[in-house]
This record gives C-alpha cells, structure tokens and sequence, in this order.
C-alpha cells in the first residue's frame, strides 16, 4: 500500500479545488488562498476561471487543461509539478474529476507519487439529490448519457433494476429525448428535475416521468440535474432469450432494425460465446430458408 500523508509533506501538490456551480458566495476561504498560493491553476475554460479569479482578486497564471487537450497538456501539468510546482485544477463549475478530464490528471499524479489535496465543495448531483426528496441512503451517479440512441438505451438498461436514486446531468435540448429513452426502459417512474441549481432562477420539479414529458412541452431552459427513483422490483432471474435458439435471437435483433452483422455480434455478447460461432450457426440456417 502506498500512503500518502496529504499534509506532512513539503512536496509540490496537486489540488483539486471545487468552485461555484452558480453562486458565488459558494466559493469557500480555503479554495479562494489555495488558488492564490499555487504556481498554476489549471483550467476547463481559462476564460470562465479569469471572471472567478477577478471577482476574488487572484492573480494566480491559467493554463488550459481540458477535454480535448488533456493529454498533451496532462503530460506538461506533471512535468511541472516533478520540477517543484504546485497546481490548481478547476472545472467550469462544481468539483473537478466529476464528468471532466480532472480525473485523468488525478491518476497520473498518482502515478508519478504526487500528492493529490482535494477541497470539499460545490456538486450539483450531490445539492440535487438532498433537495429532491427521492432516497438518499443508495445512490447511483451516471452524469450524461451518450448521445447516440442505441448507447443510451444500452446504458439504462445496464441501471434499470439499480435499486438506489440514480442521477444525470442532461443539456435543456436534449432533455425530452432523454426522458424519453428513460421512460421507455424504466417505465413511469418518480423523477425530480432540477435545473439552474443555487442560481436566481433555480427549480425543482417532482412527479412523474409522464408528468415530466409533458413539461417538457414547453421552452426548455437551463443546466439539468435529473434524479430517478429507483427500481422496486428485482433484477429477471432469467434471460429474455433463453428459450431462442442462436438463430431466433440473431433474427429478433434483425427485426428490430439491427444489421445482420450487428445482431450477430450482439446476440454473441448476450450469450458470451464467440462471435464466429453464431455467425456460422446464423448463416448455416439462414442459408436454408
């Protein structure tokens, strides 16, 4: 076991350092001095972090850290903090590492024996869900779904028997769509939408995934934290397509839209046998009809 011991240490340090996710006055004493004290902070958006840094009078420098960079400049952050320099990671709201590359940094940190400091601060999953009324014993948070329909489908039906609240993030336009899928897997289940969290306009809305659809009806706006009760029935012992035969199960994809080659490669994921094997017992019998 390697321990770290996060403050007996004169080692250059990498802080994970929460900011507001709306309000400002958020924005704890000790994160306020840590950006102050670092040599870098390294930034999602350098843009966003210079509107915090100014309202708090921090003239710390910023440097680009982010999803699309992250490996290049991840690689450079290291360096920097090997040669003697401690840094500041953000996000462009609410704690680094959730939903954001700050988790890839954290691991090489790790790897390179860098200390990793993390501040307790402002999560809009975790302000959402004790807001919202659903069971805060058992939690599950999945952040965003993917965007393509069949991945969403995928993901849902990998959670949908997750007993515990189970917790999003969605854009405003891609909401109804995602409520959609949830209410196709889930079913109607009991959903609270909070949108806009510690803001002017924040909201909290509770009922059910119909009631929420219908919502959605009108104009969608705002950042969403989306909150799902959990399920109240156990996981199938049984698989749905025990009873098929290889062939039957490839063909019920097919009928559902998939292409031969993808039904294939899916019905030899569902059974756990080589995607060759189905492909010949597929085609032996296709061959046939």
């Amino acid at each position: 076991m390697n321990s770290q011991k996060s403050y007996q240490t004169e080692q250059p340090t990498l802080y994970i350092v929460p900011t507001p996710i709306g309000n400002l006055e958020d924005m704890t004493y000790r994160a306020v001095r840590i950006l102050q004290e670092v040599d870098l902070i390294a930034a999602e958006d350098t843009r966003q972090t210079m509107k915090l840094c100014r309202h708090f009078e921090i003239m710390t420098k910023l440097v680009s850290y982010h999803e699309h960079n992250k490996d290049v400049s991840g690689t450079r952050l290291i360096e920097d903090l090997v040669a003697g320099k401690s840094i500041a990671v953000v996000s462009d709201a609410g704690m680094p590492g959730i939903s954001d590359p700050g988790s890839d940094l954290v691991r090489l940190a790790i790897e390179a024996s860098i200390p990793v400091v993390v501040l307790p601060g402002a999560n809009a999953a975790l302000t959402a869900l004790v807001a919202s009324g659903l069971a805060t014993e058992r939690f599950l948070y999945y952040g965003f779904l993917p965007r393509k329909k069949k991945d969403r489908i995928d993901v849902l039906e990998s959670v949908q028997y997750e007993p515990g609240t189970i917790i999003f993030y969605e854009a405003p336009h891609r909401l109804k769509e995602m409520l959609t899928a949830i209410r196709q897997v889930f079913g109607n289940r009991q959903i609270v939408l909070g949108r806009e969290l510690t803001k002017t306009f924040e909201e909290f809305l509770r009922g059910t995934i119909d009631e929420a659809l219908q919502w959605c009806e009108g104009e969608v706006r705002g950042e969403f934290v989306v909150l799902v009760s959990g399920a109240t029935e156990a996981a199938p012992t049984t698989t749905w397509w025990e009873s098929l035969s290889v062939y039957e199960h490839v063909v019920h994809y097919v009928e559902e839209g998939l292409k031969p080659n993808a039904a294939i490669k899916q019905t030899a994921k569902d059974r756990g046998e080589s995607r060759n094997d189905v492909y010949d017992a597929y085609h032996q019998l296709h061959k046939k009809e």
